[in-house]
């Protein structure tokens, strides 16, 4: 059996405590999807800062029921808010959600 010499290593300090963790690993899991990545990527970049489901199915190629499942799941996270108007209903990306995940997975940030 060989001896280790601990003290030429000092303990790691900082990164995510076991919460954090856990609470950053359940937003990923909800972006993992490549449908809500998707999604994501079109509220981002669009040309609009809002879009209806109507607007998402094609260039998802996913149904309405579907894609309103997506939007559901992403809602519940917090990446989106949604506002109806008349019958249509209007998505927007909340940055700030985005941020948070940005800045857990940054290298050198505090958390």
């Amino acid at each position: 059996m060989t001896n280790i010499d601990v003290s030429c290593c000092a303990p790691l300090a900082g990164g995510l405590d076991e919460g954090q963790a856990v609470e950053l690993s359940e937003l990923l899991k909800v972006l993992a999807d490549p449908a809500r990545l998707r999604i994501v990527s079109m509220l981002a970049t669009g040309e609009s800062d809002e879009v209806c489901v109507c607007d998402m199915t094609a260039p998802l190629s996913l149904s309405q029921p579907t894609v309103s499942h997506h939007i559901k799941v992403l809602r519940e996270a917090g990446f989106i808010t949604s506002e109806r108007r008349s019958k249509w209903v209007y998505h927007r990306l909340v940055p700030k959600q985005l941020e948070a995940v940005r800045a857990a997975l940054s290298v050198g940030s505090p958390v």
